[in-house]
């Protein structure tokens, strides 16, 4: 039977780790994701579980061991922050490029420099093209249901790839708040057990993970890794699904708050969702037509199901807590924006950075920033950039 509890993000992803039990937790500590491994060590040492945990001396030790387990057969995690995944870059690529479908649950950090330990996606983002499926949480809830979603959906045979599950650092990995806990037998047999195809230690099958790849195979592989990435997207709402069996939660690629008949409305990712979903409820009394969308799932990008989302919106705000530097804005209004492109949508659209670092955001800049969209022209911006930050001083 499922229990009402009071858990922080970070309870939450270890207490869903042991109704799983895992088979191998590689970890070293950074903030704020030291928690996760903190808290599960402790299961281990209690004897709730019988995972094999083992310290290394730095986070590419980590994944490293991650991935050695993983291709050895068993059933692997690791857990790590901003420039611990840094650290992890070249091995990020290795899991991927080999189909090893290792979970990193990933509390979202700023990267150095200036240092800085609190919430901005800069870290996550930047590891958006290293083949790893990403998913993303708003509150404490969300961290939980998609963490007991995510071997389900990385270990399904037209998939196996890693997978991120992301959530916010401090705002949800340290705050406490109210969840819907699944029973541990459910969850058990939700995710099931772990019995990959091929691995390295399956006697009648000698095989290598790893190997170089001549130029006659390279652009194979990468191939595959890409059929493998789209596949996910099916995989995911199919398991979205059946999690909505058992715990009656639904889940999609993207979560759609007053935009069936929105005019103005931001994209948004993670916990500040929940500050603009309480401006959108100001805004509604007062007769403005605001909504939101709130991205859930980054990799596989869903652009085609995103344009049809927005179709009717007349201005948009794109919203990024880490930006590219590439002059355009950050990585989310790079993505949506060639998703609108593609369906020839005719939506004003401006990009925003916002929270870089921890910057706090209010309901109240929310309410100005969609008055904004509601009384000006979406384009162009206040400043020599072609986008905006919000609350910023200059």
């Amino acid at each position: 039977m499922a229990k009402r509890e009071r858990l922080s993000g970070n309870e939450a992803v270890a207490y869903g780790l042991k109704q799983i039990n895992p088979d191998v937790f590689p970890a070293f500590p950074i903030t704020p994701s030291t928690e996760i491994p903190q808290y599960y060590a402790a299961y281990i040492a209690n004897g709730e579980v019988d995972t094999e945990f083992i310290p290394v001396e730095s986070e590419h030790s980590s994944m490293s061991a991650a991935i050695g387990a993983e291709a050895a057969g068993a059933r692997s995690l690791t857990a790590t922050s901003s420039c611990g995944l840094a650290l992890m870059w070249e091995e990020l690529y290795v899991a991927a490029s080999n189909r090893l479908p290792v979970l990193l649950t990933l509390v979202n950090r700023a990267l150095s420099g200036p240092i800085n330990i609190n919430a901005d996606h800069s870290d996550s983002m930047g590891a958006r093209d290293s083949g790893w499926l990403q998913i993303y949480a708003e509150n404490n809830q969300e961290v939980y249901d998609n963490l007991i979603q995510a071997y389900r959906i990385a270990e399904h045979a037209d998939v196996r790839l890693p997978i991120m599950i992301c959530q916010d650092g401090f705002i949800t990995s340290h705050a406490v708040e109210n969840i819907m806990l699944l029973d541990d037998a459910d969850v058990k047999k939700f995710v099931g057990e772990y019995e990959p195809e091929h691995y390295l230690l399956k006697k009648d099958e000698p095989m290598a993970v790893g190997p170089y790849s001549v130029s006659n195979y390279y652009m194979e592989a990468k191939r595959a890794q890409a059929q493998a990435m789209y596949n996910a997207k099916k995989v995911i709402m199919d398991v979205a699904d059946e999690f909505y069996q058992i715990s009656g939660r639904r889940y999609g690629f993207f979560e759609s708050y007053c935009l069936d008949d929105a005019e103005i409305a931001i994209v948004i990712i993670g916990s500040a969702a929940g500050t603009a979903k309480d401006a959108v409820d100001i805004l509604r009394n007062e007769g403005i037509k605001a909504g939101i969308l709130k991205i859930r799932v980054f990799r596989p990008f869903p652009g085609e199901e995103i344009a049809a989302a927005l179709k009717n919106v007349k201005a948009l705000a794109i919203m990024d807590r880490a930006d590219s530097f590439s002059n355009q804005g950050g990585p989310l209004a790079a993505e949506v924006g060639a998703a609108l492109f593609r369906a020839k949508s005719d939506i004003k659209s401006v990009s925003y950075v916002y929270g870089l670092g921890g910057r706090d955001i209010t309901v109240e800049n929310f309410i100005d920033l969609y008055k904004d969209l509601e009384n000006t022209d979406a384009h162009g911006s206040s400043d020599d950039l072609p986008y905006r930050y919000l609350g910023v001083r200059s």
